[in-house]
């Protein structure tokens, strides 16, 4: 699909876009707006706090109440913890205006996308997960190119009507759009966004409980890479977590199933050909165009 102007993009119609949690995604998502040729309004949903800092870097130009929001915007980005963006949906849904589209960033679909049908009336309702992220949180890390380049996942359903004007703009920011239905989009990062996440927690919680002097000391970059993940923030990951039990236990059961394996081979020498096999994905996932240090 060919990229139009700005003008022409903003001809469509979405003129004041609200950021209902403006932390890292949220203002990330508006600097990239701003950055693609957005020239519409830009406000904010969030805290004090939030709010000051999003005006700071030039996310929004203001806060607003929900209540307003659901007055007057044309696109509402619901970029919160998962389970405040249900409680928002639950408020937002039967007040916002019918030519509003309501979408999300949440880490986990089905449990969104399913309170979105219980309470959107008038509106439309996209649910969506960019796959980019930081260890770090809130406005001030905020990044125009946090989503180049990055998955960015859509779970269209029968409410979902006009959603191209949107898309156009997700083209525009670089991200590449991929559609899923909910429970496949839970099932799939399970094993490919939450099981890492608790990997890398488990690892820095073992070695942090191991009563070695020397553990702090003697160690390379894989240990780093390894455990950059558990420096995420605890109380987002309750969230995901929760949501997604199900397919979060199946990722654990099918990596402990793998733990055991290297367990018994280790005790045969005969670890080759896991390498091997791990080797061929590892540099196969390498060939990927938006592979890179941030986390989704």
């Amino acid at each position: 699909m060919p990229v139009r102007s700005a003008g022409q993009v903003e001809a469509g119609g979405m003129k004041r876009i609200a950021i209902a949690g403006v932390g890292l995604i949220g203002a990330s998502f508006a600097l990239a707006l701003r950055q693609a040729g957005f020239r519409g309004e830009l406000v904010g949903i969030s805290s004090p706090r939030s709010i000051e800092t999003g005006i700071k870097v030039g996310a929004i130009s203001r806060g607003v109440a929900l209540e307003e929001a659901a007055a007057t915007a044309d696109l509402i980005y619901l970029s919160q913890p998962i389970e405040a963006i249900v409680r928002t949906l639950s408020v937002l849904g039967p007040i916002a205006r019918k030519d509003c589209l309501i979408t999300d960033a949440g880490s986990t679909k089905t449990t969104i996308v399913e309170t979105a049908n219980r309470y959107v009336r008038m509106a439309q309702f996209l649910g969506g997960h960019p796959m980019a992220g930081k260890e770090s949180r809130g406005a001030e890390t905020a990044d125009p190119d946090l989503f180049a380049g990055r998955p960015y996942v859509l779970t269209p359903t029968a409410s979902a009507g006009d959603t191209g004007e949107f898309r156009q703009w997700l083209e525009r920011i670089g991200a590449r759009v991929i559609e899923m239905k909910p429970r496949e989009h839970d099932e799939t990062v399970a094993f490919t966004s939450h099981l890492p996440q608790l990997l890398s927690t488990a690892l820095a919680a073992t070695l942090a409980n191991k009563e070695d002097g020397h553990i702090s000391e003697v160690f390379g970059p894989g240990l780093i890479d390894m455990t950059r993940l558990a420096l995420s923030a605890p109380e987002v990951w309750m969230s995901v977590l929760r949501t997604n039990r199900p397919a979060v236990n199946e990722a654990l059961s099918a990596y402990a199933a793998m733990l055991a394996e290297l367990q018994n081979k280790l005790n045969d020498d005969n670890l080759e050909q896991v390498f091997s096999v791990a080797s061929t994905f590892s540099r196969q996932l390498r060939k990927k165009p938006f592979t890179g240090s941030t986390s989704g």
